[in-house]
């Protein structure tokens, strides 16, 4: 790499939603921003979440100096515990930003000996070898930022998860002029949040949402009202209130990582409502139905969160029924939708009334749509433009807008997990590629990789046949004849036929092998395998997971 030259790698969040994260490397020092993870899909059975591969800034570690938060949300946060085991650097972001990460690291004991250093709007930081601007945008969590990084090679822009709302609740607004400003210095390249790229028009303003909410609480006064939301959606949780304020309801808080953010959020002044407000949940049945507002976790079905387990009829304070109405007031995360569902299913199973953003406006987006979008491209007016945050279609979408907008072609760049870039001053070109996988996290089993992952996989499609039988070594004979029994598989199970013709097969393969002499059991157990393996996949056109146990004794 020239000395004058500027690396990105892009270690996540370029082709999925989530597990955002990426390394800018100047004269051999490296920031990192964001950290995130993402949740799994129905088929990664037994994972918890997915991280980035760490391994390429874990080899770089003496050479980090720091990690640059652009805001709170999990899908870029999420995967610090882990990253800062091996990588302990100065933690940058706004003051609620970082104190979201702080109050994670600190349950998983790991804030000991971190620093964390908070930035206002506005700051310029010196970082390694980097001067880093954090300019205010709004989301669907406070103090958010986008940033300009001042390079050798010029500005690097990246927009963070962003919209322009013109009627925020905090009244905080993207700094429109600011990104001008930029573009009239000259940008070099552009980083821009790709989620609703696909989406024509503008996101609405999060203050719609109060509206509705309001309507919807006015329409039911004699009905508890259970309101599921994003723990660190604070614009959200104040609109609920005040609207619960208003109907003269109690409020009651449910699931612990709401509890913590609320408490957060009104010490950082960002939440504004007298502690009165709040009733503990052990007093829920002292109010009449009319009286009480519920704001929980749980509005991406997540089974541990507070509303799963009323979903399951399991909450600890409060039973959900008929004098209830549930309000999912969000959207669900690309490959939670089926949880989701699961959820809305078991509340209806109940008889609850439940409300979601399919019926009614109680969810705005926190990203720009196509509109927002081409608006950010006139203000930065970049030379190079790199579309980020979002699945492969929307990474296309964005890019084409790009163009549209009047960036070349040839300065366009779709990049994949994986890519890194070189920015020089004569443009941005490819410069190879860094292990970016998925890494899996079990919450039994620790830290997993793709083999038993697909193992998983082909036990829940395919199911498990286990082959048994015992050999006598010194003889050379079968003294156990071969058994095949079958799990998970329906036609195993039914057709007993094909299940003796497996044995059959698995016996005359093993008195073949021990009339030539092969006597140890590595290969023993091979030639059943294979032998079972072609019978059923020959019958069945099936692949179950051939499981041998030949003894050797």
């Amino acid at each position: 790499m020239a000395k004058s030259a500027v690396r990105i790698a892009f270690l996540g969040g370029l082709g999925e939603i989530g597990r955002n994260c990426m390394a800018i490397e100047q004269n051999e020092r490296i920031i990192v921003v964001d950290a995130g993870l993402m949740f799994p899909e129905p088929n990664m059975y037994g994972i918890d979440i997915i991280l980035p591969d760490f391994r390429w800034l874990r080899e770089r570690r003496d050479r980090i100096d720091g990690i640059v938060l652009t805001h709170g949300h999990e899908d870029h946060t999420g995967a610090l515990r882990y990253l800062v085991r091996d990588v302990n650097v100065p933690i940058y972001g706004s003051a609620l930003t970082v104190g979201f990460a702080k109050h994670r690291l600190t349950e998983a004991k790991l804030a000991a000996g971190l620093t964390f250093i908070e930035v206002a709007d506005g700051d310029r930081r010196r970082i390694g070898a980097f001067d880093v601007e954090f300019i205010p945008v709004t989301h669907s969590v406070p103090s958010a930022h986008a940033l300009a990084i001042h390079t050798s090679v010029g500005i690097i822009v990246h927009s963070g998860d962003f919209k322009l709302d013109l009627t925020p609740i905090d009244g905080r607004r993207t700094d429109v002029a600011r990104l001008a400003a930029l573009g009239d210095e000259g940008v070099a390249l552009l980083l821009g949040d790709s989620t609703n790229a696909e989406e024509p028009g503008f996101t609405a303003s999060e203050a719609t949402v109060g509206g509705a909410l309001r309507r919807l609480f006015l329409e039911r006064p004699n009905r508890r009202i259970v309101v599921g939301c994003f723990a660190s959606h604070i614009h959200r949780v104040q609109q609920i209130i005040d609207v619960a304020i208003e109907q003269k309801r109690r409020v009651v808080l449910l699931g612990r990582s709401m509890e913590s953010n609320v408490k957060l959020a009104r010490k950082l002044n960002l939440l504004h409502v007298d502690a009165s407000v709040f009733e503990d949940p052990a007093n829920i049945d002292r109010y009449a139905p009319g009286e009480i507002c519920v704001i929980c976790t749980g509005s991406q079905g997540e089974p541990l969160a507070a509303l799963s387990k009323l979903a399951r009829g399991d909450g600890r304070f409060l039973q959900v029924g008929a004098d209830d109405t549930v309000i999912l007031s969000s959207h669900p995360i690309p490959g939670n939708e089926w949880s989701v569902g699961r959820v809305i299913d078991d509340l209806h199973r109940l008889h609850v009334e439940v409300i979601h953003s399919g019926h009614e406006p109680v969810h705005a987006s926190g990203h720009a749509r196509q509109g927002e979008l081409r608006t950010l491209l006139q203000l930065v007016r970049p030379r190079s433009f790199i579309p980020i945050h979002g699945e492969y279609r929307h990474l296309v979408h964005h890019a084409d807008l790009a163009v549209e907008m009047g960036v070349g072609s040839d300065h366009v760049w779709i990049c994949e997990d994986g890519d890194v870039v070189e920015i020089t001053e004569a443009g941005v070109r490819r410069d190879g590629t860094i292990p970016a996988g998925f890494h899996y996290i079990d919450g039994t089993a620790g830290d997993l990789d793709e083999a038993p992952l697909e193992d998983r996989r082909m036990l829940a499609e395919h199911g498990v046949v286990l082959v048994t039988a015992g050999i006598d070594k010194s003889t050379g004979t079968l003294v156990e004849r071969a058994r095949v029994t079958a799990r998970g598989w329906f036609e195993g199970e039914r057709e007993t036929s094909v299940l003796e013709a497996t044995a059959q097969a698995v016996n005359s393969a093993l008195e073949d092998a021990l009339a030539a002499g092969e006597r140890s059991s590595e290969a023993l157990n091979k030639i059943a395998q294979r032998t079972a393996g072609r019978l059923v996949g020959g019958k069945f056109r099936r692949q179950p997971v051939i499981l041998p146990a030949i003894t050797v004794i």
